[in-house]
């Protein structure tokens, strides 16, 4: 079994375990799209309206502002890996409760296992939170930190604001356009010191 085939397999076995609340108000579950051999995984908070429509991640006007900021450090959304912190949609887009933030913390913990990414990209304040417990979003974006998480290891994450804040707060464009164009230098850092953590 391939590495994409173990990722979709992990998928759907925590589908079924998921014992969270919100699946039984969502339409589908939203477990996360992208290459199983990405070197960079991006996490949000949860999927919107339209993402619980389609079970994918990011696909409305935050998605695409997203593919933007890829588009400029050369890549695509086939090169990386994106999910959110809980797979299924909480009624009315409001914030995901503690408790449901926990019943998907295994499967957040597992798919970061397989894939194994170089970096971890917290997109806002939630994703940031879950991580980086009291770190405020407008402190720690456009910074690494390196972590060891229980379950995960070393871990090297870089904050960034949630592309759907730049749609709201204009001045943010030009902050995370600035903040994307590290992720590369950030990278060959990691990669050429060959280990999975910067500091």
């Amino acid at each position: 079994m391939n590495k994409d085939k173990k990722l979709q397999k992990l998928n759907e076995d925590m589908d079924a375990l998921c014992a969270c609340k919100l699946k039984k108000t969502a339409i589908n579950v939203v477990p996360g799209k992208g290459s199983a051999d990405a070197k960079i995984i991006f996490i949000g908070e949860a999927p919107g309206k339209n993402e619980d429509k389609a079970g994918e991640p990011f696909i409305g006007a935050a998605g695409k502002f997203l593919n933007e900021l890829l588009a400029t450090i050369n890549l695509k959304r086939e090169n990386i890996y994106i999910t959110n912190v809980v797979k299924y949609h909480p009624p009315n887009n409001r914030d995901p409760l503690p408790e449901e933030v926990a019943d998907c913390e295994l499967w957040l913990q597992e798919q970061i296992n397989l894939i194994d990414p170089v970096l971890i990209i917290p997109l806002g304040r939630h994703a940031l939170e879950r991580f980086l417990p009291g770190r405020k979003i407008s402190e720690g974006h456009g910074k690494a930190f390196c972590r060891e998480i229980d379950g995960m290891g070393k871990r090297v994450f870089y904050a960034l604001y949630h592309p759907a804040a730049a749609l709201y707060n204009d001045g943010l464009r030009d902050t995370l356009l600035k903040d994307f164009a590290r992720i590369p230098k950030i990278i060959a850092h990691i990669e050429r010191k060959d280990e999975q953590c910067c500091c």
